[in-house]
């Protein structure tokens, strides 16, 4: 049995997805005190929930995107993360299941430009959804640490190479 108040000893599964559209892919800025940061796309599993509903779900709720317009999701990378970061809960091991899909313009225009996160004191936090070359991904500072692994697809259908990317730790993020 786990200890809950342990640091890593709980275990969440987040699903997110690189939003294709030609060479741009969606992302989600959050501007905060300490600086602005990106994120795919996506968000915590559910209990009991499958792995592509959450995703479609996310989607749905993120970008205002129904999965039925995109091509089938690809599963391209998992990232292992370990960080602790600021709050009163012990921090929780995350598994980022990172999937592609690509899109068109047509469908492009009618998504959501904004996104607003709820926080656990019911307020929301706005994200301001941004398209950006995939080539420009590793100059950003995207979490999970995904940048190279995306700017180093030669084409938006590349293979993805290696789908185990190296762990997000203490020792290579610092929490935004």
């Amino acid at each position: 049995m786990t200890d809950p108040t342990t640091p890593f000893s709980r275990v969440r599964i987040r699903t997110g997805a690189l939003v294709f559209c030609g060479d741009d892919i969606a992302l989600i800025r959050r501007d905060r005190p300490t600086g602005s940061h990106y994120t795919p796309p996506g968000g915590n599993v559910n209990a009991g929930e499958d792995l592509l509903e959450a995703l479609r779900r996310e989607l749905a709720e993120e970008l205002r995107l129904d999965l039925d317009q995109a091509t089938p999701p690809e599963l391209c990378w998992i990232q292992d993360q370990m960080v602790t970061r600021p709050g009163p809960t012990p921090p929780a091991r995350k598994i980022h299941l990172i999937f592609r899909c690509h899109i068109t313009p047509d469908v492009r225009a009618q998504l959501a430009t904004v996104e607003h996160d709820e926080l656990p004191d019911g307020s929301s936090e706005p994200g301001i959804i941004e398209w950006v070359d995939y080539r420009k991904a590793e100059d950003l500072p995207l979490f999970p640490l995904i940048g190279p692994a995306v700017s180093a697809l030669a084409t938006p259908q590349a293979h993805p190479g290696r789908p185990h990317l190296p762990a997000v730790t203490d020792q290579n993020y610092t929490w935004v």
